[in-house]
């Protein structure tokens, strides 16, 4: 029998600052001087104060970070040096290990089920690395934390249009080959799945092709008759509206006009390339497979613009409106995959 997903009229959501030498403190001050993001949410900072304190002066903006909890955010001090350690503009080492070990004792809590979600302001895969992150991305190094050994996929979502993907951060030369029915199937069903648990119903789902006009009958390359069309099949007899495999030079012109509710891409940039172009400043990537929500804004590190005060947070704000959302429907509470 199935249970009763809990609701939650507060959720607690762990907060990562993201990397010191990037945007994310002056994000961090923006999105955190709004009362009503810590109305909506019990907010739990991991961050360095020295980093918190360089963000407010930046956006010119005073968070609502209370260290004793009260009615503002509470924070987490995560020492990594102090402003000292902070060098603006820059992939360091110092940067990446801030960045990693807020990230992991913001998983950890969601382990020991202290917060419902986790929303983090840009973090820099290099600087991650630099500092001994040997995993392809944050989402597969979640992915060990919480045990997950089903799929998981990065969403990309701009306004009601939705991404996942059947690879993600792999060469291109390795794409065709990393196909499978079940991969295409899994990528499928778990868009469909978080959808369904944001409050979509009976959300329509486009598959795309790998292939130039999605393998024209086979006459440039067989992936679309051999893996992807049979993936189709078979998640539409799980139930699922998925149509396709469609061109991906053309699907996206179907679904901003909102025919689709997500369209499900072969490899990273083929969606990330539609989506950012569609809205960048409000886009946003959740990591979907998880036991909880894990969310951030679609834009990086942006070290060029450091420091000017014109990193735009609206992309974070919906990263967080809709990790509050999912986690306060208690829809993924023991969803973990197997």
């Amino acid at each position: 029998m199935r249970r009763e997903d809990p609701v939650v009229s507060r959720p607690r959501i762990a907060y990562v600052a993201g990397d010191p030498n990037g945007i994310g403190p002056e994000l961090t001050a923006k999105l955190l001087s709004r009362p009503q993001n810590v109305r909506t949410a019990e907010v739990i900072v991991f961050a360095d104060a020295a980093a918190i304190a360089a963000g407010e002066r930046i956006a010119g903006a005073q968070t609502l970070i209370d260290e004793a909890g009260g009615n503002g955010a509470k924070l987490r001090r995560m020492d990594f040096g102090g402003e000292g350690a902070i060098t603006p503009g820059e992939a360091t080492e110092a940067g990446g290990h801030a960045a990693l070990a807020a990230l992991e004792a913001a998983t950890q809590a969601a382990l020991r089920g202290d917060v419902h979600g986790i929303v983090f302001a840009p973090l820099n895969k290099h600087a991650l690395r630099l500092a001994g992150m040997t995993q392809e991305d944050e989402l597969r190094l979640m992915q060990e934390r919480f045990d997950v050994r089903g799929f998981v996929s990065e969403f990309n979502i701009t306004g009601r249009l939705w991404t996942s993907r059947v690879t993600s951060h792999i060469p291109l030369r390795e794409v065709a080959d990393a196909l499978t029915v079940d991969g295409v199937v899994q990528a499928v069903e778990i868009v469909h799945r978080y959808l369904v648990a944001s409050g979509r119903e009976s959300p329509k789902i486009a598959v795309t092709g790998l292939n130039p006009h999605a393998g024209d009958g086979g006459s440039i390359g067989r992936e679309e008759i051999d893996v992807i069309a049979p993936a189709i099949d078979r998640a539409r007899s799980l139930g699922i509206d998925a149509v396709g495999p469609r061109s991906s030079d053309t699907v996206f012109l179907a679904a901003k006009r909102g025919e689709f509710d997500a369209v499900v891409t072969m490899y990273h940039d083929q969606g990330q390339i539609a989506m950012k172009l569609m809205g960048f400043d409000t886009g946003v990537t959740l990591h979907g497979g998880l036991p909880v929500p894990v969310a951030t804004c679609a834009s990086g590190t942006a070290f060029d613009i450091v420091g000017r005060n014109v990193a735009n947070v609206e992309g974070l704000q919906q990263a967080f409106d809709i990790a509050v959302a999912i986690a306060a429907r208690g829809a993924l509470a023991g969803q973990r995959s197997r």
